[in-house]
């Protein structure tokens, strides 16, 4: 008896390192960013209306934060993945959202020309199955692709907090999915 419980034990708390399965989209355990692999911090839903399911976020980070705070302080790179589920985002939709993000959470960032760029860089419209990842390496470069394509590049550390603080701000994007990618959903 105590063999079976310590292999299901075992199981239970082995289970991070296969793939996990958020609202149909299979999220990766680990990514590689930069030479450095990151864990899945966590995962959750953004949802418009509460109902309508737009894209699945997830976090990666090198150790786990479970706070904005630790997320804010952690010297680590960081990772934020969108994978599309919604048939399309418009992509004024996206850059709408984006832009009230920052000027929710960071209105200082929010009028900057590296947030000006930041937004700029969005330009096609996001369909079910695209996947838009947004790294953030220590030095404070930002960095976003959509399926892989390279979007855009700048070095900011205030505009790189303030794309974190678009998920994970006072203000953020949608609560439910900041749970979520701190691991609490």
């Amino acid at each position: 008896m105590r063999k079976l419980v310590f292999a299901l034990s075992f199981l239970l708390l082995s289970s991070h390192v296969w793939a996990l399965d958020v609202a149909g989209v299979n999220v990766a355990p680990t990514v590689a960013v930069r030479q450095k692999t990151l864990l899945l911090n966590g995962a959750g839903v953004r949802k418009k209306y509460l109902t309508v399911k737009v894209y699945v976020g997830a976090l990666y980070t090198e150790r786990k934060v479970t706070t904005p705070a630790q997320l804010l302080a952690d010297p680590g790179e960081k990772l934020i993945r969108m994978n599309f589920v919604y048939k399309m985002v418009e992509k004024k939709a996206i850059v709408e959202a984006f832009a009230e993000g920052l000027e929710n959470n960071s209105p200082g960032v929010a009028r900057s020309a590296e947030a000006k760029a930041f937004l700029s860089w969005f330009t096609a419209d996001f369909v079910a199955g695209d996947t838009v990842d947004i790294s953030l390496s220590p030095d404070g470069t930002v960095t976003a692709t959509h399926n892989g394509k390279a979007l855009g590049t700048v070095r900011s550390p205030a505009l790189a907090e303030g794309v974190l603080l678009i998920w994970f701000g006072e203000k953020p994007a949608d609560g439910s999915l900041k749970k979520g990618m701190l691991g609490e959903g």
